[in-house]
């Protein structure tokens, strides 16, 4: 729901840089529209705090231990009673911001916009309304292969080079459970439920290109 314009928006900060978070919190401090709950360095605790402390706003990063920004915004997509959700990063991948709009976030602020920025972006999402940049949604969408990142690209090629799983660990140098991480992030973005749909995608993607 909106939050009152007479009343703080309090909000619940998941930031795993801590020289960020001790800025984040002296930002907050300095303006009496907003009041810090909490803050916490990963997706983990954050959902934790989500369980036990009611705030109207979540601003998370996309890329943190334990759990990410994605495993965030899925693990909170569809609860009644749910806060909204900024995702506040510096991720240079292009296409996280509809990835967070499509996962259910209220918002996207890029760590390289002045922090007035991320402010309104708060006003705006405690209001009720969607804050995110410009998104050429039409082209995602013919073309779902465009919404991958660079990773996923990798192992979409490598998936369609006939590679098992530990292969792709041993040529990419990450872990196998980075792998099946990977991939399953993968099949979601396709909508595919296994590796031959995925790689029968990849070529039918190759062949209208």
């Amino acid at each position: 729901m909106p939050v009152q314009q007479n009343r703080q928006i309090v909000i619940v900060i998941a930031e795993k840089n801590p020289l960020l978070q001790s800025s984040l919190v002296k930002l907050f401090d300095c303006d009496d529209r907003f009041k810090v709950a909490t803050v916490v360095n990963d997706g983990e605790r954050f959902l934790e705090t989500a369980d036990s402390v009611p705030f109207d706003v979540g601003i998370i990063g996309w890329e943190m231990p334990n759990i990410d920004g994605r495993g965030v915004l899925q693990s909170l997509r569809g609860r009644v009673d749910a806060p909204r959700l900024i995702v506040y990063t510096g991720s240079p991948n292009p296409d996280v911001p509809r990835q967070a709009m499509t996962l259910g976030a209220a918002g996207f602020c890029s760590k390289r916009e002045p922090p007035e920025q991320l402010l309104d972006t708060i006003i705006a999402v405690a209001s009720g309304r969607m804050v995110f940049p410009f998104i050429d949604v039409s082209s995602l969408a013919s073309d779902p292969l465009a919404g991958l990142t660079p990773r996923e690209r990798e192992l979409l090629a490598a998936l369609a080079g006939g590679l098992t799983n530990q292969q792709m660990a041993s040529q990419l140098d990450i872990s196998l459970n980075t792998v099946k991480f990977h991939l399953k992030n993968l099949y979601d973005k396709l909508g595919v439920g296994n590796r031959a749909q995925a790689v029968a995608f990849y070529l039918k993607g190759r062949e209208s290109r």
